[in-house]
């Protein structure tokens, strides 16, 4: 993302997981670790992103560690896609290794990565407190996103595009009008959030400030 990311690695599941982590030069009170993960690998989805950069770019404006990662079988990280199953033990390996319990922690991705955030964060429930979610147009018609603990909604963040014709946003209203879960919807917004990515980084970074 920058001069200044480092490029690592830990053990995976099934294999070593490819990882590129953004610190902030000042750290702030309330800061913590935010686990983020990319879009689906059969499409090109990486690390790499530019919705999961801008993802990275917001936390670490308000004082947060991103920490990027290549899902099995991505770049450097061992292993072959495991359609969602195994990513989510991916993403949990990454919480275990890089966000240490002392400190808040936050999951985030975009599309294919939103539903293995969602999922994460209903695996970890009370075992690893969530401390905020962010999710961007998350694969509701593609995945069955689990329901997010009650506790957990007035510190979770949902973007979507109006227009997006790979996850219609009607798709992720069915999931989240059962839950009283607030939508925050871009108006022309597609999937990749072409020509949108300062407002989507403009909302994140305003959710995390009321946090």
């Amino acid at each position: 993302m920058n001069a200044h990311t480092e490029s690592s690695s830990i053990p995976g599941p099934v294999g070593p997981l490819e990882l590129a982590i953004d610190r902030p030069a000042v750290p702030r009170p309330g800061g913590g670790v935010a686990v983020i993960a990319h879009p689906h690998p059969l499409f090109g989805g990486t690390l790499h992103n530019k919705v999961v950069q801008t993802l990275a770019r917001a936390f670490v404006q308000q004082g947060w560690v991103a920490v990027r990662f290549h899902f099995r079988g991505v770049g450097g990280s061992a292993g072959a896609h495991d359609h969602g199953v195994g990513e989510v033990d991916d993403l949990l390996a990454v919480v275990g290794a890089c966000a240490d319990d002392a400190v808040p922690l936050a999951l985030a991705g975009f599309s294919f990565g939103g539903y293995v955030a969602a999922a994460a964060a209903a695996r970890l429930g009370a075992q690893r407190p969530v401390h905020t979610l962010a999710l961007v147009a998350p694969a509701a018609s593609r995945f069955t996103l689990p329901a997010l603990d009650a506790e957990l909604h007035a510190r979770t963040l949902v973007v979507h595009g109006e227009v997006d014709d790979t996850v219609p946003l009607a798709a992720v209203l069915d999931w989240a009008r059962p839950q009283g879960l607030p939508i925050t919807v871009v108006p022309g917004g597609e999937h990749f959030f072409h020509g949108r990515l300062p407002l989507l980084k403009s909302l994140v970074v305003r959710h995390l400030r009321a946090l």
